[in-house]
């Protein structure tokens, strides 16, 4: 009998190994690299434009010195929040509802086919759904409008993410407190969600992750404005529009601008994914 060394099927599953391992480094250097290349180029372009006045004066006229973002980055908080206050209850809710009564009910199945659909559907489509059922019909852009649309994606982010949760919580979590007396929706809400809430935080900012960043449904939704404006009634600024349309004029104060806008949003994506991949490490209880 060949030794392991000197055996061919051994020799040809080694080699097929390394292949694997070199092609899979290779690849993940290559994006790596890319990657490294953005936010290089990013950060060195868009560290200029980070000032006091990036944060304390709104856009500026176009061939004007000068400016800020403020308008924007006040817009987008507004909307952002706004969004997370109406999605997060709701996802929640929604996900409790798939793991508890997922098996038992069509409607249960009916949500998460179009949980699933929304998840991958191109965010422009639903910036033109909200263009056809709100915007078209009120006749004039808003705030609401765009919080609308940024809201219909996360849904489906908190959602999934807290179905999948709540189906890591051990059977013998829900079998104890139901040889208690407890009722099925407490058991939902007092053991299951309480034993994976950290699971849940991480959805709702991977939620706030996805939608800080939307460019294309709130050109449909919420638009722009060059004024700094509260009222959500009325078309809103907000950084992914502000960018869109500064990184594209001819202006150097506003391509400036734009590349200290998306430094910002970049950042705030990256702090939020390390906070949510903090969180997700506290693990589920046995």
């Amino acid at each position: 009998m060949l030794n392991p060394p000197m055996n061919p099927v051994y020799r040809r599953r080694l080699w097929s190994h390394r292949i694997g391992i070199a092609l899979s480094v290779a690849a993940m250097a290559v994006g790596l690299f890319f990657l490294l290349w953005i936010l290089f180029t990013l950060l060195i372009k868009g560290v200029d434009a980070i000032s006091l006045a990036m944060f304390r004066d709104t856009t500026p006229a176009p061939g004007s010195d000068g400016g800020g973002l403020l308008n924007a980055i006040v817009g987008s908080l507004m909307m952002v929040g706004a969004a997370t206050a109406i999605s997060t209850p709701v996802g929640i809710l929604a996900g409790i509802y798939l793991a508890e009564y997922g098996e038992e009910s069509w409607l249960a199945q009916v949500t998460r086919f179009v949980t699933d659909i929304m998840l991958s559907a191109p965010s422009i489509v639903i910036g033109l759904f909200v263009y056809a059922v709100y915007v078209a019909n009120v006749k004039h852009f808003s705030g609401w409008a765009g919080t609308f649309a940024i809201s219909l994606i996360a849904v489906p982010v908190i959602v999934r993410t807290t179905d999948n949760m709540l189906k890591l919580v051990p059977s013998s979590l829900r079998e104890a407190a139901f040889s208690l007396g407890a009722p099925r929706w407490k058991v939902a809400l007092m053991v299951r969600l309480r034993a994976v809430k950290a699971g849940v935080v991480t959805g709702v900012l991977l939620a706030v992750a996805r939608i800080s960043g939307e460019t294309a449904p709130l050109l449909f939704t919420a638009l722009n404005n060059q004024f700094f404006n509260a009222d959500m009634n009325k078309p809103l600024a907000n950084l992914p529009v502000v960018i869109y349309q500064f990184a594209m004029s001819p202006y150097d104060n506003w391509r400036a601008l734009a590349w200290g806008g998306a430094l910002l949003i970049t950042f705030s994506v990256l702090g939020l994914n390390i906070l949510s991949r903090t969180l997700f490490s506290q693990k589920v209880p046995n």
